[in-house]
């Protein structure tokens, strides 16, 4: 007489899995994750984009007909010259123009590109260490440090973050290295609190408990047991950060305490050809602000699509 185990095997062959048992879903993988995040054409075409305009900024010495830093290159008998105009000595073609120094557009832009970005990544990356440091620290010991902690990161989100920065650069002058340290005063309490809630909630599980009990460093638990849980979600925040770090960095400049004149940025070139728009030479503001919105733009669709890859549930 056939028993239930023969009529199962008969059914579903000898390796079917037993009806009603509960199994767990696979853990994603750094490929399945890439696979679901390329997955989608938004992300494709942006993500193409992006390594364009860093691939242009860092060969912008070789691809560059003008150095718009070296005031021998540029010449003001070439100023305000129209898209497509070759220069008065018929040397240089300027595919997109000059502004009102004389600088070639196409090659200021490209310049100010690099820059954008290594103030938008940079400034994000030091504010990330030094936030997610101060939010591991506050979730991990919590009482009057967090509490303390907390307060001071709810006051400086109280305030618009363009009101701080140009309080700090008022304060500090103009220059890269002045931007950077106000970019970075002003992001850090971003990645604190986005920090200090993920870690609070892993530091309440069990596995937290179990590391504690063995005598482990507080350290070691913050930095290689509770942060690797929260890395997902924070990659999410550090790529959004360094598009509104771009952002601030070009009103800055474009209101004249951001980078000086002998290093134009993106919202300098701007800010340029601002009295020229009514003037029928619209190219000298136009042409950089494509270039920061196509900057701005592609970050922060791939900061989008991170976020629904890392939770599927906020799709």
């Amino acid at each position: 007489m056939p028993t239930l185990d023969d009529t199962a095997s008969a059914c579903h062959g000898p390796t079917a899995p037993t009806q009603g048992m509960d199994t767990l879903p696979p853990t994603p993988t750094k490929s399945r994750l890439l696979k679901s995040f390329f997955s989608s054409k938004t992300a494709r075409m942006a993500s193409a984009l992006l390594f364009l305009l860093v691939l242009s900024s860092l060969a912008a010495g070789w691809l560059s007909p003008q150095n718009p830093y070296d005031l021998a290159q540029v010449s003001f008998a070439d100023a305000e010259q129209a898209p497509g105009a070759m220069s008065h000595d018929g040397k240089l073609f300027f595919l997109l123009g000059t502004d009102g120094a004389g600088r070639d557009l196409f090659s200021a832009i490209l310049y100010g590109l690099r820059i954008s970005l290594f103030i938008g990544i940079s400034s994000a990356l030091t504010a990330l260490l030094i936030g997610t440091a101060i939010g591991l620290a506050a979730a991990y010991f919590g009482g009057k440090f967090d509490a303390f902690i907390m307060r001071i990161v709810d006051f400086q989100l109280s305030i618009p973050a363009i009101l701080v920065a140009l309080i700090l650069l008022a304060a500090l002058g103009q220059g890269i290295d002045k931007t950077l340290i106000a970019l970075i005063l002003v992001q850090w309490a971003y990645f604190a609190r986005h920090v200090r809630a993920s870690a609070s909630v892993e530091r309440r599980k069990e596995y937290i408990e179990a590391a504690m009990s063995q005598a482990l460093p507080a350290r070691t638990i913050m930095f290689r047991h509770i942060l690797p849980n929260c890395a997902g979600s924070l990659i999410v925040t550090a790529t959004l950060q360094m598009a509104h770090a771009i952002s601030l960095e070009a009103t800055m400049s474009f209101l004249g305490l951001g980078l000086p004149q002998t290093e134009p940025s993106l919202g300098l070139l701007i800010a340029n050809g601002f009295d020229y728009l009514l003037s029928n030479q619209y190219w000298i503001s136009v042409f950089p602000g494509i270039a920061l919105m196509l900057l701005i733009g592609t970050i922060n669709l791939l900061g989008d699509r991170l976020r629904i890859v890392v939770n599927p549930k906020t799709e």
